[in-house]
């Protein structure tokens, strides 16, 4: 009897262990049907325009938001409430798109699928011939000129005419400044600026003069020029607790994070910036004329070349800039056409700290201080005020608290954009965040439509801050060649400070009737029609 249970039991487990490979097998080809299967992007502004058939087969099947919650610790903003999607009124979730999911396989991009969606590719406004910052000359006298100029020792011999095809990737970047932004994102020239500043040969370092810390003005053979900042310390420190914010150190990965992030939300405000490796031997110490700069050159204990520079903070022995052993990395932002072109206007910001270490600026103690802004010129008309709002949710996503001051170009007078200039104290801590960076959308509770809109379909699991942020910094050539610009505590700031900003909105909607700027008025009727 014993031995004819034991024969029994073993053809059960036989049994069973070939039911668990059938599964097994049959799961595998389920896998791998489901991989093949093609990613289904939203659809974008210019197919929308098409039948009633082709838009309604592009766009995925709605569900109800189920976004998990971010919360803030106990240090900053405490989150309550719906979810940041459900305070959308039907008419702006029909531009967002409900619940709309992007499978993350082969052959998909959240960045690619972000640009397609027709919150980002908006209709700009006609420009006329003044809304252009620059015009190229068409006589021959320019022409003339810039040839002659060719000859100078060390650059390359030029001739540009009205041709765009005989510009230089950073004379089209200026040539394409319009009155209501810095470059339009889908210029081909952009990736060409951008390559160009992480590749091409550096002519001549000098300092830069202004500001606090040390930086160099960099030239190229063609004329162009970019503005480098160093890296002072590792990418994953965080600032230290005890200092003030006008004490902290300027990072060179925050100058190119805030150059993304700023693409990211839709504004082009802030000059296109790249990482790039330099050797501070042969392209800084052995090229420089500026003799300030070469004084403070030196060999560190360890073998490595080091230098300071002359600035307010941070440019001592004690405070060097250092390769590893020559290898040095840094952070160069395309400039801005010069000042005896295109003059600037700068701004003191309404809600800039006081820089002192016991006293409080106004706005910190008075809570109708908005009120007093919105009678005072150039807050009083216009879009000025919710342009500064947008600033300020820029600056807080990515922990700036270094705003005292804002440019605009004074060709265009108050009807332009703001300039998002000088972002190298962002990114300083992730684990904590500064709610009163937001001060300005806490008492004036006014917002762009267009930028509250792109706020909500950037907390969309399928569009998610971090996912398009950590796949748009993935290009840049730091990334690739040293490490990420942005470590992963830093990006998962970021969705948790985006929720905290929506609560902020929320709490403002609850509280008041006129939140909204309507800037889209008409749009989706016109440019987003819905399937019947």
């Amino acid at each position: 009897m014993r031995q004819n249970l034991g024969r029994s039991t073993r053809s059960i487990y036989l049994a069973l262990a070939c039911l668990s490979l059938t599964l097994h097998l049959l799961l595998a080809f389920f896998c791998l049907s489901v991989l093949q299967t093609a990613c289904v992007l939203p659809a974008s502004s210019s197919s929308s325009s098409s039948g009633d058939a082709s838009s309604s087969s592009q766009k995925l099947p709605t569900s109800p938001q189920n976004d998990e919650h971010h919360k803030l610790n106990a240090s900053t903003l405490h989150l309550k409430g719906k979810d940041s999607f459900s305070a959308a009124s039907e008419r702006e979730k029909k531009l967002i798109g409900t619940g709309q999911v992007i499978q993350k396989v082969k052959g998909c991009s959240k960045l690619e699928a972000l640009f397609n969606h027709p919150l980002y590719n908006l209709p700009h406004p006609e420009l006329r011939e003044d809304d252009w910052l620059l015009r190229v000359k068409t006589n021959e006298d320019a022409t003339t000129t810039r040839q002659s100029a060719s000859q100078e020792e060390g650059y390359d011999k030029v001739a540009w005419t009205s041709d765009v095809e005989t510009h230089p990737p950073w004379l089209r970047f200026h040539l394409g400044i319009s009155r209501w932004e810095l470059y339009n994102r889908k210029d081909p020239n952009l990736a060409q600026l951008t390559h160009y500043l992480a590749t091409h040969r550096i002519h001549s370092a000098v300092q830069k003069t202004g500001g606090t810390q040390l930086k160099l003005l960099i030239s190229f053979p063609n004329y162009g020029q970019a503005l480098l900042k160093p890296m002072k310390q590792p990418r994953d420190a965080e600032t230290d607790l005890n200092l003030f914010y006008f004490s902290d150190f300027e990072r060179h990965n925050a100058e190119i994070a805030a150059f993304h992030l700023d693409r990211l939300l839709g504004f082009n405000r802030i000059p296109p910036a790249v990482g790039r490796l330099i050797n501070v031997t042969a392209e800084i110490r052995e090229i420089t004329t500026d003799h300030r700069l070469s004084r403070t050159f030196f060999t560190s204990p360890v073998g490595n070349v080091c230098f300071y520079g002359q600035c307010e903070y941070y440019c001592s022995t004690e405070h060097p800039v250092c390769g590893r052993p020559h290898a040095l990395e840094v952070s160069l932002a395309a400039m801005l056409p010069d000042l005896t072109l295109a003059p600037r206007r700068s701004w003191r910001s309404p809600w800039r700290r006081s820089y002192s270490r016991t006293k409080l600026a106004r706005w910190e103690k008075d809570p109708t201080y908005c009120d007093t802004v919105k009678q005072t010129p150039p807050y009083d008309h216009g879009t000025r005020l919710v342009d500064l709002i947008d600033m300020a949710v820029l600056d807080f996503l990515m922990g700036n608290m270094d705003r005292h001051h804002y440019e605009t170009f004074e060709k265009f007078g108050n009807k332009t954009f703001l300039l998002h200039l000088d972002n190298g104290r962002a990114f300083g801590r992730h684990s904590r965040d500064e709610p009163s960076i937001l001060a300005p959308l806490q008492q004036c509770c006014r917002m762009h439509r267009s930028t509250l809109l792109r706020l909500r379909l950037l907390s969309l699991p399928g569009f998610r801050l971090s996912d398009v942020m950590r796949e748009s910094l993935a290009r840049d050539p730091l990334a690739g060649a040293v490490a990420p610009v942005l470590s992963e505590p830093h990006l998962s700031a970021l969705d948790r400070r985006l929720a905290a900003v929506l609560q902020v909105v929320r709490t403002c909607q609850d509280q008041h009737g006129d939140v909204i700027h309507d800037d889209l008025e008409g749009y989706d009727e016109e440019h987003h029609p819905q399937p019947d």
